[in-house]
C-alpha cells in the first residue's frame, strides 16, 4: 500500500472517531470517564482499536440493519473507555437478493447508506478500508456468538468462552491461522478463534472486549446473538436516525414520485435535513398523493399463511383507502411475480397502480439490496401506507416515516387477510429524540 493512501485512511479514521468523540463530550461530560469518578483523567494515547462483526447468513436485509444499531451502540459505549472504530461488514448473499445475473458480494455500505451520516453517530470505515490500513488480510481475534448448549430455563446475563455447539465455518489451517467466508476476501485469515457461548444484552460484552482482548481488531460472527439493551429508547433512535440511505438512491426514488406520483418533498413536507438536527412533529408531513402498499407475497404465502389477503382481498382493503383519502393513485412494493402484479393491478379500473421497475443500469450498480431501498423510500412518502404481516421490510418503512414526522395513524397499517377485515394493527413504535 501507498504511503499517502495508508496516511488519507488513518486521517479518515482519526478525524472520525474524533467527531463522535466530541459529539459524545457535548451531549455527555463525563462521557469518557474510565472509572466511577467524576474526574475524568487524561493518560497516554490509546491505539484505535477495530470492531467487526457478521450476520447468521439467513437473515434478511432489514433485520441486518437492525443488528448494526444493535453493533453501534456497543462500539458507542466503548469508545468511552478508549477508541474503537466499527469496521462495517460488506453485503452479499443474502436470501432475498434472488437476481441470478448479478454478482452480489463484497458490496461496500457506501452502495446503499451515507457514510458520512453514520459516522455522525459512530466511527466507522468500510472493510477494504480497515484491510488497507492494516496493511495485510488480518484479523486477530474472532470469537463466533452463539446460545447456550441445551437451552435455558431463566433468561440472566452470561458469557463463557466453550466448544462450539455446531459447525462454524471456521478451518484452521497447519499454520495456526484460521479461515472462513470472510465476506468473499479468501486472502483474510484470523490468528485466533473460539466459540462465546452468550445470553444479554450488546453492551454486556463490553467488559469482555476491553479486558479479555488485546488484538487490534476483534471480529464476532452471528452478531444477532447480541440484543438491543433499550429498544426503542433515544438510543436506539439514534442509531436508526442515522441510517440515512444513499443519496444516488434517493434521487433515484425521488425521481420517480415526481415524475409518476405528483410528489415532490416541498409539497409533501418531507425535506431531509441533517439527522442530528432535524426533529419533526407527528403530523409535520403531509406525504404524496398517493398510498404506500408493501405487499409481500412469495415465501410469506407459506411462513405467514392465514395472516396475508389474496391478491382480490389486498385490492379490495387499499380502495376503501383511496376513498376515504380521496387519492387516485398506488405505489406498490412487492416480491410478486410480474404475473400476479399484473392480476393485482386489474382490480383497480379508476385508479393507477405503480411499480418501481430498474433499468439494468440501476440493478447492476446499485444491486437488488438498492433496488428495495428505492422501493422503501418510495413507499415511506405516502400519503398513507399500509404494510404486511410482520414484515420487517413494512417496519423500515414505518421507521422512515416517523423520522420524516407522518402521522401515525397513516403509518402503523397492515393489509389483514380476507377473513378477518377487523384484524389487529402492527406494533406503534414511536420516535423518542
Amino acid at each position: 500500500m501507498e504511503t499517502k493512501e495508508a496516511w488519507h485512511l488513518t486521517l479518515v479514521v482519526f478525524i472520525c472517531w474524533l467527531a463522535v468523540f466530541v459529539r459524545a463530550d457535548a451531549e455527555d461530560d463525563i462521557a469518557f470517564s474510565a472509572g466511577e469518578s467524576d474526574t475524568t483523567k487524561f493518560g497516554q494515547a490509546k491505539s484505535v482499536r477495530y470492531l467487526l462483526y457478521d450476520v447468521n447468513p439467513g437473515e434478511g436485509f432489514n433485520l441486518r440493519r437492525d443488528v448494526y444499531m444493535r453493533v453501534t451502540n456497543l462500539v458507542k459505549e466503548l469508545n468511552k473507555e478508549e477508541p474503537w472504530v466499527l469496521v462495517l461488514p460488506p453485503w452479499g448473499r443474502l436470501y432475498h437478493w434472488k437476481s441470478p445475473d448479478l454478482e452480489q458480494i463484497k458490496i461496500p455500505w457506501s452502495t446503499f447508506f451515507d457514510l458520512p451520516s453514520l459516522r455522525e453517530h459512530v466511527p466507522v470505515i468500510e472493510f477494504e478500508e480497515y484491510l488497507k490500513l492494516r496493511g495485510e488480510p488480518v484479523i486477530d481475534e474472532v470469537y463466533y456468538l452463539q446460545g447456550f448448549k441445551g437451552g435455558w430455563t431463566k433468561w440472566e446475563e452470561k458469557m463463557n468462552i466453550t466448544e462450539c455447539n455446531e459447525g462454524t465455518g471456521f478451518v484452521q489451517d497447519e499454520e495456526g491461522n484460521w479461515y472462513s467466508w470472510f465476506f468473499g476476501y479468501e486472502e483474510v485469515y484470523a490468528k485466533k478463534f473460539a466459540c462465546l457461548s452468550y445470553m444479554g444484552h450488546a453492551t454486556f460484552i463490553k467488559p469482555f472486549l476491553l479486558k479479555n482482548t488485546t488484538g487490534r481488531c476483534v471480529m464476532l460472527p452471528r452478531a444477532e446473538v447480541l440484543l438491543h439493551d433499550h429498544f426503542g429508547n433515544s438510543e436506539y433512535w439514534k442509531a436508526r436516525r442515522s441510517m440515512v440511505f444513499a443519496k444516488h438512491l434517493r434521487n433515484i426514488g425521488d425521481e420517480f414520485r415526481r415524475e409518476n406520483l405528483d410528489s415532490t418533498d416541498p409539497d409533501d413536507k418531507t425535506e431531509l435535513e441533517d439527522w442530528t438536527k432535524m426533529k419533526r412533529n407527528h403530523g409535520d408531513a403531509l406525504g404524496g398523493p398517493y398510498v404506500g402498499v408493501h405487499l409481500r407475497r412469495r415465501d410469506y404465502l407459506y411462513a405467514r399463511e392465514g395472516n396475508l389477503p389474496s391478491l382480490k382481498g389486498a385490492a379490495k382493503q387499499i380502495k376503501k383507502i383511496l376513498k376515504k383519502y380521496n387519492l387516485q393513485k398506488v405505489f406498490v412494493a412487492t416480491d410478486a411475480p410480474s404475473e400476479e402484479f399484473e392480476e393485482f393491478k386489474n382490480y383497480f379500473k379508476k385508479s393507477k397502480v405503480y411499480r418501481f421497475v430498474p433499468s439494468k443500469e440501476i440493478k447492476e450498480k446499485y444491486k437488488d439490496g438498492g433496488v428495495a431501498i428505492i422501493d422503501q423510500w418510495i413507499a415511506a412518502h405516502a400519503r398513507y401506507f399500509i404494510g404486511s404481516y410482520e414484515s420487517t421490510f413494512s417496519f423500515r418503512i414505518q421507521e422512515e416515516r416517523e423520522i420524516l414526522g407522518f402521522d401515525p395513524d397513516t403509518t402503523f397499517n397492515r393489509l389483514c387477510p380476507d377473513n378477518d377485515s377487523d384484524c389487529e394493527k402492527p406494533s406503534i413504535w414511536k420516535i423518542v429524540y
